[in-house]
């Protein structure tokens, strides 16, 4: 029996050799809106989880649709929010890292998570981005029209990966095979 490298397990190894969680990510501008619409498209590493996390709701299924991208968008104004408070916190950037790899090792394997731990995870995820969001906020910005327009993206993010995993697959093309 033939057994190919599924598509999920490259793309996750993609994502984690691609991201650097250092990234610069921010986005200057006066208008608030806009920088806010742009942040999740200046780093890789925010751009590659927010489509993961889509990509891994459509793989579970059910609920899951539905509640792991809301779980994640809803963390990330949480953290976001946060961030303004002026707290700091230590655990950001590797929470960023372990996000891209977890998700990465997630997209890879066969089975399925229980629902609670999976949103649970990308709520974690969530949290740290969107703090890495807010703490990277240009001063004087309105952050209420900043957060508006990052939402915009990252919904859009998480749909596009939701759709992605949603299409249907004819033919998948065998790359790499294992043993």
């Amino acid at each position: 029996m033939k057994r190919t490298l599924p598509l999920p397990l490259l793309l996750g190894s993609a994502m984690t050799a691609a991201a650097h969680p250092a990234e610069f990510h921010g986005v200057a501008g006066s208008d608030a809106a806009i920088s806010g619409l742009l942040h999740p498209f200046s780093g890789l590493d925010h751009l590659l989880v927010m489509i993961a996390v889509g990509l891994w709701a459509a793989r579970i299924g059910g609920v899951a649709v539905s509640l792991l991208p809301l779980a994640f968008a809803g963390s990330m104004l949480s953290g976001g929010f946060l961030a303004l408070s002026g707290m700091r916190l230590a655990a950001v950037e590797p929470g960023i890292l372990a996000s891209l790899l977890l998700l990465g090792a997630a997209l890879g394997m066969s089975s399925r998570p229980p629902l609670a731990i999976a949103a649970l995870f990308v709520g974690c995820a969530g949290f740290c981005h969107g703090f890495a969001h807010g703490a990277e906020m240009a001063p004087g910005t309105s952050a209420s029209l900043y957060f508006s327009g990052m939402m915009v993206s990252t919904l859009l993010l998480l749909g596009l990966g939701l759709g992605a995993g949603l299409l249907p697959v004819r033919n998948r093309c065998p790359i790499g095979s294992l043993p």
